[in-house]
């Protein structure tokens, strides 16, 4: 198959890196990749120079407007592009049930079937972009080793190209959309075709890749009411205002993603019902038009003359819906809505203001390059006559589409002067009460539509929503964390002889503090423990089943007897909860430690020569369970370069794998690190238990070596 940017065209395709003037450097190397693979729609996207950004610059086989909630994403956004740049690998969907698994927020938006593959546009040492192609549902659900390769090469290919433009100090940008073959006139055939198709009684129409009719034979002009002139060059929809529903539009884009035929039943007013027929190709969709037979529903005739928000503009808020259930804090929502919203609805600039104690409060911005533009109006009276107050206070949004129109209302005083053109001032109102305002700026005047007007109103409520629950989170994280930090230790005692190292992490699920806790006293004695619960009483606990740990200790009572002390105090408080631990007594001198252990997971031991052990120490019951148990202390050597590790359970707990198996991971990993400070194989542990899955549970870990 041959390739529109072989070697030796690609020096002639891009003399001046997609500039004005130049061969369209982005379309025509994925306008090859698509023909190398058969897809039927993709997109390149570019890098900002910040790297945190992607932006579409060039589109093909689709309209744009299907990718618009996508135009410009983070690279951290869950959606296959930003995979593939973050991963620099190829990234695969094999349809519509493996995207809505992966990626629910394209999934919601775009519900048909197709499959994706999306490639990062990589050197060995830069990442320029990425790509993205589409083939239909009926695509086999896993990419072939051809595809893989061809899509592979192609984006080295450009990335080389890319890389040569940088060196030369061209610019690439974006390109006009590749629309596909354009459709063939001035034949023979062609007449002939237009011909055959005057004489046929159905209504017959065809559409380009953006939905514009391209043709439409005089019988279709009957049935729809409208002479074919009205038709060609407009929008069915746009043309026919009884076409104008996002139901049907939402058919025309199944066709076109699906590549499968779909079809719909409209009312043309007042009484006469037609089939509409969607056959797609990859150069657009020849639409068959016929009376239907009997009546499918009814419609009232006294429709309003105004038509719902196109299916575009529902996307919009489809995706920021699903995008805004993955937000957890307040600076994730501003995040959100500046990644997803601010290019959407084409602002540059964004303030989000909270209400606190009869005040406004800056939560965050963006497109400020002075700061102090947005701090001033921080602690400012609700009462204050600014749009941000006067906003929140009314519950009513407020639009300015410039300058002059803002100044009317508000004296310049008081008026932003914050360098912007147009504003919409959204009121943010959950559950009935004021949250704050969500301002968003244009650098030029901008005209708000009726429908755009609608969909930022909209988009206000979904954004107070998360908004108060961010607000919540953060608050009670910040709440549940300064209690856990209270009951550990703020820091380790230094030993004569000894190295130590201990870290926690609490668990990324959820929001709640758990009961692990670690501890090393002076007497040379060290604990660890889990107590069951992730809850303040769990935490409360844990506080005291250390305090009394401590308190055992000191009154020199052995591993064991402290063990069984604890085990007694923990049933005595009727607390129904259980608890782990693992005590142990240094004795340096006598290079050897003394342990008992109640439930918990068996330790590690690293021997001075890099050999690892699992040290399968008898034990009791968990705390809490039987008044009568008794807690076996056994002693272990500890010879000096020795490397002990105390854990919970959150440090090997995976999901699906057995736990036996875990530690036996753990244990490998241990004996294949070379030898290094403590706090050097700490962070390397709980790297491992991090790497590539979320923490269920809290994490503890000490780590004590006897130094030589």
């Amino acid at each position: 198959m041959s390739d529109p940017l072989a070697p030796g065209a690609a020096e002639a395709a891009e003399p001046d890196g997609g500039g004005e003037g130049s061969h369209p450097l982005l379309s025509l190397a994925l306008a090859g990749m698509m023909n190398d693979v058969q897809a039927h729609s993709g997109a390149v996207y570019l890098l900002s120079h910040d790297d945190k950004v992607l932006e579409m610059a060039v589109m093909a086989g689709l309209p744009r407007a299907f990718a618009a909630p996508w135009e410009r994403v983070s690279v951290g956004s869950p959606i296959p592009v930003a995979e593939a740049v973050r991963e620099r690998e190829l990234i695969w969907v094999a349809g519509e049930e493996d995207m809505a698994r992966r990626y629910p927020r394209i999934a919601v938006v775009l519900p048909y079937p197709f499959t994706l593959a999306a490639l990062p546009i990589t050197t060995a040492h830069t990442v320029y972009g990425a790509v993205f192609v589409t083939w239909p549902g009926s695509h086999p659900p896993e990419i072939s080793a051809t595809e893989r390769g061809r899509l592979t090469a192609a984006c080295d290919r450009l990335a080389l190209r890319l890389a040569r433009a940088a060196q030369q100090g061209r610019a690439v940008v974006p390109e006009a959309d590749f629309l596909g073959p354009s459709a063939m006139t001035g034949t023979s055939g062609a007449i002939q075709a237009v011909h055959m198709l005057a004489r046929m009684p159905d209504g017959m129409c065809s559409l380009d890749v953006n939905g514009l009719v391209t043709y439409a034979n005089p019988a279709a002009g009957e049935l729809l009411g409208i002479p074919v002139p009205g038709l060609l060059g407009n929008l069915l929809w746009s043309a026919l205002p009884w076409l104008n529903d996002p139901v049907y539009e939402d058919r025309y884009r199944a066709a076109m993603i699906s590549q499968h035929a779909t079809s719909f039943v409209a009312l043309r007013p007042p009484q006469d019902w037609l089939m509409f027929r969607f056959h797609p190709s990859r150069s657009g969709i020849s639409v068959q038009i016929t009376p239907a037979r009997g009546t499918v529903r009814e419609m009232p005739h006294d429709a309003p003359a105004e038509q719902p928000a196109g299916l575009v503009a529902i996307s919009h808020i489809l995706n920021l819906a699903s995008a805004l259930t993955e937000a957890v804090g307040v600076s994730d929502v501003i995040e959100l809505v500046a990644d997803e919203i601010m290019p959407a609805v084409g602002s540059r600039g964004l303030v989000m203001l909270a209400a606190e104690a009869g005040r406004l409060r800056v939560l965050g911005q963006r497109g400020y390059q002075n700061p102090q533009i947005v701090e001033r109006f921080d602690g400012m009276p609700l009462a204050a006559q600014t749009p941000g107050a006067q906003t929140l206070a009314t519950g009513v949004p407020s639009f300015f589409e410039s300058r002059e129109q803002l100044e009317h209302i508000y004296p310049a005083r008081f008026a932003t002067r914050d360098g912007m053109a147009a504003w919409a001032y959204l009121p943010l109102i959950a559950s009935g009460r004021p949250v704050g305002t969500c301002v968003l700026s244009y650098s030029e005047p901008h005209h708000f539509s009726t429908d755009e007007r609608a969909v930022l109103t909209s988009l206000g409520g979904l954004i107070a929503q998360a908004l108060e629950r961010a607000r919540l989170y953060d608050t009670k994280h910040l709440l549940a964390h300064g209690l856990q930090a209270a009951l550990l230790p703020h820091s380790l005692p230094t030993l004569p002889g000894l190295e130590v190292a201990a870290r926690y992490l609490p668990g990324t699920q959820g929001m709640d503090i758990g009961g692990d806790f670690y501890d090393l006293m002076r007497t040379g004695d060290a604990v660890i423990g889990d107590v069951q619960g992730h809850n303040v009483t769990a935490a409360g606990l844990m506080g005291q089943v250390r305090t009394a740990v401590r308190a055992y200790t000191a009154a020199a009572q052995p591993p064991g007897k402290v063990m069984e002390s604890t085990n007694r105090l923990l049933i005595d408080l009727d607390a129904d909860l259980l608890a782990s631990c693992v005590h142990l007594h240094l004795d340096l001198p006598a290079a050897r430690g003394l342990l008992a252990r109640a439930g918990h997971p068996q330790p590690l031991l690293r021997d001075p020569d890099g050999r690892v052990q699992i040290l399968d120490l008898a034990g009791g019951p968990l705390l809490g369970v039987d008044p009568r148990a008794v807690y076996p202390t056994t002693a272990v050597p500890l010879p000096p370069g020795s490397v002990l590790v105390l854990y919970t359970d959150g440090l090997i707990e995976v999901p699906g794998v057995d736990m036996d198996d875990a530690l036996v991971d753990l244990a490998a990993l241990l004996a294949s690190t070379p030898d290094q400070p403590l706090e050097a194989l700490a962070d390397t542990l709980i790297g491992h238990a991090t790497r590539s899955r979320e923490r269920s549970d809290d994490t503890a870990l000490l780590l004590l070596r006897p130094e030589r």
